[in-house]
C-alpha cells in the first residue's frame, strides 16, 4: 500500500466540460431556419426569453452559428451555452446542429470528503 498524494479527481473534473450535440435534418432552407433561431418573436416560441441568461445572443456568425447563454431556472441555477449551427444540406433543406456546454462545474460547491491524502504522526 503507498501513501502517495493521487490527483484529487474532483480537480480533474472541474477543468472538463460536458458537451450534448443534437444533429436534426430540416426540408426548410437555412434563412429560414436562421431567423427561427434570430428574430426573438419567433425564437420566444420554442426558446422563451425565461430560459435564457440574456435576451441577447453571446455571439453570431450571420447566417451559420449564433450562441445564447441558458440559465435553469432552479437551484443551484447553473449557466450552460448553447449554439445553434446551421448549413445547407444535399437536398436544399438544413442541417441543424445544436451544441450545448456546460462549462461551470468549477462553479458548484465542491464536497466535503474530497479524499485526499492526510498526514499521519509516526
Amino acid at each position: 500500500m503507498s501513501d502517495a498524494a493521487k490527483p484529487d479527481p474532483a480537480d480533474a473534473a472541474s477543468v472538463l466540460e460536458e458537451t450534448l450535440v443534437l444533429e436534426y435534418e430540416f426540408d426548410a432552407p437555412p434563412g429560414k431556419v436562421w431567423r427561427a433561431v434570430t428574430i426573438p418573436a419567433l425564437r420566444e416560441r420554442w426558446l422563451p426569453d425565461c430560459d435564457l441568461a440574456g435576451a441577447e445572443p453571446e455571439s453570431s456568425i450571420p447566417g451559420e452559428e449564433v450562441r445564447y447563454r441558458l440559465r435553469e431556472s432552479e437551484p443551484p441555477f447553473r449557466e450552460t451555452q448553447v449554439t445553434f449551427r446551421l448549413e445547407p444540406n444535399d437536398a436544399g433543406g438544413t442541417r441543424f446542429r445544436i451544441i450545448q456546454t456546460c462549462d461551470d462545474r468549477a462553479k458548484l460547491p465542491r464536497a466535503a470528503n474530497t479524499n485526499c491524502c492526510l498526514m499521519r504522526a509516526a
